[in-house]
């Protein structure tokens, strides 16, 4: 009996998604394909009619949040709308947000696997770069009228300052000096974008959308649209 339609599709979400997070918990080469496949819920077998290798496979992993408008964001409470005139000022609050400090197995992956990707080969960091510069062009159309003269250097040091705050946030032992070291990020990185820090909570929690709650939508089609043809 031949598969439904989307079959092969909805696989491949599913072991990419399996990937993703154990990739995120124990690194590239602590993750054998087997454990990759079991927890998609699939056999080993299966893996080479969808990728030719593990690094195929971790070329993929990278292209989240950004660039895959499938990616579904599990940081509770957390939502950005990257449609929005002030996506910007919301992807920085979320990004520095104690909700993807805390939550590993669903971190972007610029977060979790830099180290990896700069001991991988030129496809890897070909996707990092895709995913950084995707992350940096949704900073860059959000900048006001009277940033973007300095522009794409603003867009390129804030997307840095929130990748690289979470890097570091996430190996130190202290959690008082992590919550410290997102907060002098954060704060940075949102007067070097020319917006306001107003409304904001502990640890970046912030009231972005007015509503107390950070707002992570799922428009992320829209926003691809927009970067094209932007």
């Amino acid at each position: 009996m031949p598969y439904p339609s989307g079959h092969r599709t909805e696989v491949k979400r599913k072991i990419v998604e399996s990937a993703r997070k154990l990739f995120n918990r124990h690194g590239f080469d602590g993750v054998s394909l087997h454990q990759v496949m079991a927890g998609a819920g699939l056999t080993h077998g299966g893996f080479y009619s969808y990728f030719q290798s593990k690094s195929d496979l971790y070329a993929e992993v990278l292209g989240c949040f950004f660039t895959d408008p499938h990616w579904k964001n599990c940081w509770e409470g957390v939502e950005v709308d990257l449609t929005s005139p002030s996506a910007g000022e919301q992807v920085i609050r979320a990004y520095l947000s104690d909700q993807h400090l805390e939550n590993v197995a669903n971190s972007c992956p610029m977060v979790a696997l830099p180290s990896d990707v700069a001991r991988s080969g030129p496809r890897a960091k070909r996707a990092f770069q895709t995913v950084f510069q995707a992350m940096v062009d949704v900073l860059d159309r959000s900048l006001p009228k009277a940033q973007r003269s300095l522009r794409p250097s603003t867009a390129q040091a804030i997307a840095s300052l929130c990748v690289g705050g979470m890097v570091v946030a996430r190996a130190i032992a202290d959690r008082a000096q992590a919550d410290s070291l997102r907060e002098s990020c954060m704060s940075i990185a949102l007067n070097l974008g020319g917006w306001q820090h107003q409304g904001k909570r502990k640890n970046g929690k912030s009231k972005s959308n007015g509503t107390g709650t950070p707002t992570v939508s799922n428009r992320r089609s829209k926003a691809l649209s927009a970067s094209s043809t932007a």
